[in-house]
């Protein structure tokens, strides 16, 4: 009798939800079955091997009642009807398999409205079907796509385990990241409730290899954690017409900057050609004292152009984005001269606030442009400053993280319990908690 049991776990997965919920609900409730159990689960026992059994959830549930119930009948219809319910994680998900993109369309024919773009390996929920059709819903979008340029069932769950984006919640107030798999594995760091973490890994014995920020990875537990899977969606035509026109913006304020910076060129090789004119008349006119006039000229016109120059490549280089400059010096110009680019690129080894910049070389920039000289690396700029106690930090103090007992990480302390750091190159540019990590030190480089 117990054998069969395992039929009943082994199927029990949640239906599109992508969060990987079991039977837990189902086993804890007070209602037992009295019919199906043997039909259904001996079906499934005639077609596999396993005699591994489960030790707790349904199987206890189950054994109990039987114990107490050695009677019980044994109808297939009920146990049935409760098992189909139960589907599989990507049961309704269908992904595309296009060159490009199919149209989303209003009707299940080839006449109907195009409302929206389902781009290759992106996915949507397959709410019916109407002969060669689907209908689905993906992002914004509700509509028709054919059938034969999407897959679903199996291929669609193997296929979303390679294009999906798994992103683990933590469910606990602090939550131990460790070096290896087990609870006698060494702590890497902790994590706060309710952050993100990047999944790297499948799960293996009740544990999963995430990562924190670019330079931690370690294991979690999968009992303080919720797993989701995310995906490219639709785009409607709505948002493809808003994408286009900010990418038509964009080119054209690259043209305009591109096409100022070619006339301050021409401009300044006029101006260097005239002082050169200028300074041969000179010499020829009024000898030393009209060379020396000319010269100074000529120098006048190279510090012009080369102005010009530095003030266009400033111009590219923030892709026509206006940022404020810091009004000066004090810890409040310091923290709302960094918050302006929150949503920036990460990029390893840079230190552009706009085009990218890693976490030390973020803190760096902001106090280079707010008048502070700091060292380059996060090591550097924790030995170089002023220790203040974490229990008396302030806005515009850095904090400062390890890994192994050596620091690795750097953010800029905003306040109200927050640090806005450069991530990861998911993220990008972000505020945190200060303590989404177990801060390990605290600098200050203002007064």
């Amino acid at each position: 009798m117990k054998k069969s049991f395992k039929t009943s776990i082994c199927v029990a997965t949640s239906a599109l939800v992508f969060t990987g919920a079991g039977l837990s609900a189902y086993a804890a409730n007070s209602f037992l079955p009295q019919a199906g159990a043997s039909a259904s689960l001996d079906s499934y026992i005639s077609c596999t091997s396993s005699t591994e059994l489960p030790s707790a959830g349904v199987f206890t549930t189950l054994d109990k009642y039987y114990t107490a119930n050695p009677d019980a009948s044994a109808d297939a219809e009920l146990i049935d009807n409760q098992v189909s319910n139960v589907a599989s994680e990507y049961e309704n998900i269908a992904i595309a398999q296009v060159n490009d993109y199919v149209n989303v369309r209003s009707a299940s024919n080839e006449e109907g409205e195009i409302l929206g773009k389902l781009y290759n390996n992106s996915a949507a929920t397959v709410v019916g079907e109407e002969g060669d059709w689907y209908q689905i819903k993906s992002g914004s979008v509700t509509g028709f796509v054919k059938k034969e340029f999407v897959v679903t069932g199996d291929e669609a769950a193997t296929l979303a385990e390679q294009v999906g984006n798994k992103i683990a919640t933590v469910q606990t107030e602090t939550l131990k990241v460790r070096e290896n798999a087990g609870t006698d594995s060494s702590v890497v760091t902790l994590i706060q409730e309710d952050e993100e973490l990047n999944v790297l890994g499948a799960t293996e014995d009740g544990w999963t290899k995430i990562s924190v920020d670019t330079d931690v990875v370690g294991y979690v537990s999968n009992e303080y954690i919720t797993v989701r899977t995310e995906f490219k969606q639709a785009e409607s035509i709505e948002e493809e017409k808003a994408r286009l026109k900010k990418a038509e913006e964009e080119r054209k304020a690259a043209e305009e900057a591109a096409r100022k910076a070619d006339e301050a060129a021409k401009k300044a090789a006029r101006e260097a050609d005239e002082a050169e004119k200028a300074e041969k008349a000179a010499k020829a006119a009024k000898a030393k004292e009209a060379e020396k006039a000319a010269k100074a000229k000529a120098e006048e016109a190279n510090k012009a152009a080369s102005d010009n120059t530095a003030s266009n490549e400033k111009n590219n280089e923030e892709k026509s984005t206006s940022y404020s400059a810091p009004a000066s010096g004090s810890r409040q110009s310091i923290v709302s001269y960094a918050l302006q680019f929150v949503g920036n690129p990460y990029v390893a080894g840079g230190t552009s606030l706009t085009k990218g910049a890693d976490c030390s070389g973020f803190v760096q920039s902001v106090f280079r442009d707010c008048g502070y000289g700091i060292p380059r690396s996060s090591r550097e700029q924790a030995a170089s400053g002023r220790q203040v106690s974490l229990d008396e930090i302030q806005p515009g103090d850095l904090l400062f993280y390890s890994k192994g007992g050596s620091i690795n990480h750097v953010a800029l302390y905003i306040g109200n319990g927050q640090v806005v750091h450069a991530s990861t190159e998911r993220t990008g540019i972000k505020i945190s908690s200060y303590n989404y990590r177990t801060p390990c030190k605290a600098v200050s480089y203002v007064d």
